[in-house]
């Protein structure tokens, strides 16, 4: 009785080896093959990427993601391969796929909008920007939000979807800043002379390029000034110091030269009724 309880549990361990025991080596080889391939697409495209300067932030997280989705296929062959019925695990993974991107809707945004960001490159780290409802230097842009520092040195954290949703001001772009100034003096005061004083401040100045030549010009004749625009151009970085440093020497210029500079006044008038 024993020799034929064996005899047949060696038949059914023998049947169950010869049934399974391809279909688990193909599902082995399915999964040591399929990651293998799996990773040498990911040093593949991260090579690509590199090789055609995108960003490295992009690359790292474009390569993992392709690397986890080619994972997760061949995980699903090789269980297809051992007789297991996917269908109902791709549709849990659907299912899952979907709540978290209604859960990460708005990070989804804000990953598009990275993207987009490292892609075309509206700024790059150093240039002076205005965006997001906000202004700064750029510190560092990530996937999901781009890092301003301002010039009182706070750093600002601004979501990609905020930054991209509206326009965007860079200063940096171009190495030239033009400088626009207005200057008041009173209706009784020198025009020409004002303008000499204001014109020879700016030529005075080694920051201001020569070209395209400064200008002062009669703006207005406002309500209690009459009014000067000076246009100059210097570099970018110069554009603060030449402006601050203009409108304190024009002020000493103009104290010095007897040239007023109109402010609001008030007259108050008492009157004293006899009754």
């Amino acid at each position: 009785m024993n020799n034929i309880d064996v005899s047949a549990l060696l038949a059914k361990v023998y049947e169950l080896l010869t049934v399974y025991g391809l279909r688990i080596i193909a599902a082995l080889a399915i999964f040591v093959i399929g990651r293998w391939v799996a990773k040498g697409i990911r040093s593949l495209l991260g090579r690509v990427m590199a090789k055609n300067g995108v960003d490295e932030t992009l690359t790292t997280f474009v390569c993992n993601l392709s690397y986890v989705a080619l994972l997760v296929f061949v995980i699903v062959a090789a269980l297809n391969q051992l007789g297991i019925q996917t269908a109902s695990f791709i549709a849990v993974i659907g299912a899952a796929g979907l709540a978290v991107g209604l859960a990460l809707q708005g990070s989804l945004s804000n990953f598009a909008a990275g993207v987009l960001m490292i892609i075309f490159r509206p700024f790059k780290v150093g240039d002076y920007v205005e965006g997001g409802g906000t202004a700064g230097t750029v510190e560092e842009i990530q996937i999901f939000v781009t890092q301003l520092k301002t010039p009182d040195n706070k750093t600002i954290i601004v979501p990609n979807a905020k930054m991209m949703s509206d326009n965007i001001v860079n200063y940096s772009t171009k190495g030239t800043r033009r400088v626009d100034m207005t200057f008041g003096i009173g209706y009784g005061d020198d025009i020409d002379k004002a303008r000499q004083v204001i014109m020879r401040i700016i030529e005075k100045d080694a920051r201001v390029m020569k070209d395209p030549a400064p200008v002062v010009l009669l703006l207005e004749l406002a309500d209690s000034s009459v009014n000067f625009a000076a246009r100059f151009w210097t570099s970018a970085g110069d554009y603060w110091g030449a402006y601050f440093d203009t409108m304190e020497a024009v002020k000493k210029h103009f104290d010095a030269e007897n040239i007023s500079i109109p402010f609001p006044q008030r007259d108050v008038h008492v009157y004293n009724h006899v009754s």
